[in-house]
């Protein structure tokens, strides 16, 4: 789950740059509102294939490179961020990245208890 965080996060650092899906161009418009909403994400919301991470991992290893990524996120800063491009949802607003994250983040936080 860290993993799989870290890697949703490299796509607003722009370490991981997208092209948003064919997909999301048709219904992102639809979704868009209730994504980022204030409603928490709810269970089995659909993931980018390549943010599955299936292998085992070093928990304080992925815990501390996620903690490094929030802290790139949020000092890039609301302008920087906004140049990146969503897979799903395509462009979205340096806001709309941050809320989107932590919705992601405390979405997964909430499946372990956190």
């Amino acid at each position: 789950m860290l993993c799989h965080c870290g890697r949703a996060l490299e796509t607003a650092t722009g370490d991981r740059p997208m092209k948003q899906k064919f997909i999301g161009k048709i219904l992102a418009p639809l979704v868009r509102k209730s994504a980022l909403g204030e409603k928490p994400f709810g269970k089995s919301s659909p993931t980018d294939p390549t943010f599955v991470v299936a292998d085992a991992r070093d928990f304080a290893a992925e815990k501390a490179r996620l903690l490094a990524l929030i802290d790139r996120f949020a000092q890039r800063g609301r302008g920087e961020v906004g140049k990146e491009t969503h897979a799903f949802f395509g462009k979205l607003t340096g806001d709309e990245w941050g809320e989107l994250m932590y919705k992601h983040i405390d979405h997964h936080l909430r499946q372990f208890g956190g």
